[in-house]
């Protein structure tokens, strides 16, 4: 096992593959999984940190709130008063015992983490600088990414973005107005994941300018060829790709699996159909309604073609 402890950050935004990144990447030796720290969902054993919405954005200003609950979270200290509290239900005290055992074998282990957490994108750059984490960004098709907002049927509570000034300062400048639209009048689930996919890829692109050390991978290359794409991930983080992680990432990327995750945290996917998919999910007027409306951050990750 190597003694490296590094945590690794897999963020991106959300629906852009960072779960199924996060997981295949977890299943090098001497590694533990993280479920999204930053999420307001995320059970309380697992994260400390008082998120209370959506993208917080944590800086050294604000640090001082969230860094003792992270902290605890990369040692895989479990909250177990916590979580107790926070049980209401037998498949809820299942689900913590899980995670428990989970954290606990990662601890025993001083595991390296890989912390899974798209919310904690425009947060990268503090956690790399405060807890040195080597950052793997995932981008995927606006139409990829519109499309599965469009299955699920997920919206954005827009507002949420108008709380830190620091946030609009920093990584929103530009889409102000159109946020303050969004926030007033929500749009439907197209209008809002046009406008999260643009704001969530022109910071990614600021990180790229800025950051040549990051790892940035496009969800569409990983699911055309799934070993070789993580056998690179791999050697670039420092993981032994054995043999049963190579089997793990193809079983999950097999042709023999659905077309489409069965649940919004499967894993097992074709990933070859899966990654063109939004060809026969969106209509062709919804294609053109995606493209033009990211226009202006799309040409720096995609060309023509990969419309």
């Amino acid at each position: 096992m190597s003694a490296d402890r590094t945590p690794i950050l897999v963020t991106g935004a959300h629906r852009s593959g960072t779960t199924w990144v996060g997981k295949m990447l977890a299943l090098a030796p001497g590694t533990g999984y993280v479920h999204e720290p930053f999420s307001p969902l995320t059970a309380p054993g697992i994260s400390s940190a008082p998120f209370d919405r959506f993208f917080t954005y944590v800086t050294a200003e604000n640090a001082a709130r969230y860094e003792p609950g992270l902290e605890r979270t990369l040692a895989f200290d479990f909250g177990v008063g916590r979580e107790v509290r926070s049980i209401r239900t037998p498949r809820g005290a299942y689900r913590s015992a899980e995670d428990l055992a989970g954290f606990a074998r990662a601890r025993r282990s001083k595991a390296r983490p890989v912390v899974k957490d798209p919310i904690a994108l425009f947060s990268a750059e503090w956690l790399a600088a405060r807890f040195g984490m080597d950052v793997v960004v995932t981008l995927r098709h606006p139409a990829g990414f519109a499309a599965s907002l469009l299955r699920l049927g997920w919206t954005h509570r827009f507002e949420d973005f108008l709380v830190d000034d620091r946030l609009l300062r920093d990584h929103l400048r530009g889409f102000e107005d159109e946020i303050r639209a969004q926030a007033a009048h929500p749009g439907d689930v197209l209008e809002q994941a046009i406008l999260l996919w643009r704001i969530c890829y022109r910071t990614v692109d600021g990180y790229r300018g800025r950051y040549p050390g990051w790892t940035f991978v496009r969800h569409e290359d990983l699911s055309l060829d799934p070993v070789p794409g993580f056998a690179r991930l791999y050697e670039r983080l420092g993981l032994e790709l054995t043999e049963a992680a190579r089997r793990g990432i193809e079983r999950a990327s097999a042709s023999s699996n659905p077309p489409q995750a069965r649940s919004k945290h499967s894993v097992r996917v074709d990933s070859r159909t899966n990654r063109l998919a939004w060809r026969t999910r969106l209509s062709a007027a919804q294609i053109d309604r995606v493209r033009e409306g990211t226009g202006d951050v799309w040409p720096r990750f995609y060309s023509a073609e990969d419309w």
